[in-house]
């Protein structure tokens, strides 16, 4: 419950068609009223460590942080501006803890890991974001990303514009140009909107918005809404159905009457 709505979750990961292991992980909540996404990337499951470790390290932040009274006195900061802290807060720790992992054990140096997590609290979402896995807000028929890739793609697209067939063709599709781990310090990309009684939310690796188009997931959303579980479920299986190129994740959130 938050304030005069419920929220329902769901979420489902897989290992996709053509990857030999999952290197996905996501928190569907249990306890407080956080979804994480996170998409391993160093091989040799290094990738899964590095998600698994994002995943738990903002979960027990969260988790932590979750009685303590806001010590802003004097200052007087808007509960807004903490909870973007306590995120960027958060999703450092994580990327922290899997540098120092990754200078720790040669074996799972240069791994590192995407991260997406949606915080609800006070009418309102809080979104971290480093990398391209993706949140995306439904309302009114509409489907929105909210979110902006850190991909070489993505770059690319804000330098000059690219036809539907530039972008198809783009040989370097899957390159990130920013995520957990890589460094000592990362830069959090973080949003903050209002929800209202409707709003789903959608959280993916791009294993799914990699083989679909906002369109199709839109298509996909509104025939299964009467079950975000048969909704995770026939996303993940469009994406196979693609071809299913990378392991699958999708994290979903829908903002109920009480």
């Amino acid at each position: 419950m938050e304030g005069e709505h419920r929220i329902r979750f769901a979420g489902k990961t897989d290992v996709g068609k053509v990857r030999a292991h999952n290197e996905d992980n996501l928190l569907v909540p249990s306890e407080m009223p956080l979804v994480v996404v996170s998409d391993g990337m160093g091989g040799h499951a290094c990738g899964e460590v590095a998600s698994q470790i994002a995943v738990e390290t903002i979960d027990r932040y969260y988790k932590d942080t979750a009685e303590d009274a806001p010590a802003t006195w004097p200052l007087r900061l808007p509960s807004v501006h903490l909870e973007r802290e306590r995120m960027v807060t958060a999703i450092k720790l994580a990327n922290a803890r899997i540098h120092q992992t990754g200078q720790d054990d040669p074996s799972k140096k240069g791994m590192g890991c995407t991260v997406d997590a949606v915080f609800f609290a006070q009418g309102r979402i809080v979104i971290g974001h480093v990398g391209d896995s993706r949140v995306y807000r439904v309302r009114d028929a509409r489907i929105e990303p909210l979110t902006d890739d850190h991909s070489l793609l993505n770059d690319y697209r804000r330098m000059k514009e690219m036809t539907r067939q530039e972008v198809a063709n783009f040989p370097h599709k899957n390159v990130v140009v920013r995520a957990l781990g890589l460094s000592a310090q990362v830069a959090v990309d973080t949003r903050v909107e209002d929800f209202q009684r409707g709003d789903l939310f959608l959280l993916c690796s791009d294993g799914l918005s990699g083989m679909l188009r906002d369109d199709q997931l839109l298509a996909l959303v509104q025939q299964h809404e009467r079950s975000l579980d048969a909704m995770a479920s026939a996303l993940v299986r469009a994406a196979n159905d693609e071809g299913g190129d990378d392991n699958i994740t999708v994290a979903l959130a829908r903002i109920e009457s009480p």
